[in-house]
Parts: C-alpha cells; structure tokens; sequence
C-alpha cells in the first residue's frame, strides 16, 4: 500500500510541476512580447519626436509597435519607408 502511494504522489508531483513550468514558460513568454511591444512604442515616440522636423510621422498602435518592438531598427526602418512612399 504504500508503494502505491508513493508512485502516485511522485506522479501527481511530476504532472504539476509540469503544468506549473508550463504556465512559466508561456508567462515569460507573454512579458518578453509585452516588454518588446513597450519597447517599439517607445522607439515610435522618440521617432516621432526626432521627425517632426522632416514631416515623419508614424501611429502608435499594436501593429505599429510589435512591428518595431519585434524587428527593431529595420522594422522602424520598413515603417517611415511605408509612411513615405506607399502611404503618402
């Protein structure tokens, strides 16, 4: 009998330390986009900032700072490229 119950309390560990890491990892997951998507926001900010003297001007939204935020440099790059020549 208490074999048994040894096996099922190490089973029952096992299942939710593994559900417990799995939660983890999506949240570190989940902080690392928020922290990218901030990131590209401010990055958009400053651009905006520094390019109202050469009439750049880029939306802060979701789509705009993920684009940034996750891409960086070039994907700030691809935007003001957009804004000015296909968009006008």
């Amino acid at each position: 009998m208490e074999q048994k119950f040894a096996v099922v309390l190490s089973l029952s560990m096992i299942i939710i330390l593994l559900l417990v890491g799995a939660r983890l990892k999506t949240l570190k997951f989940l902080g690392y986009g928020m922290i990218k998507l901030i990131v590209g926001a401010l990055v958009l900010f400053v651009i905006n900032a520094v390019g109202g003297t050469f009439h750049v001007h880029i939306p802060i939204n979701f789509i705009t700072a993920l684009i940034c935020g996750f891409l960086g440099i070039p994907g700030a790059a691809a935007l003001i490229i957009i804004d000015k020549y296909i968009v006008m």
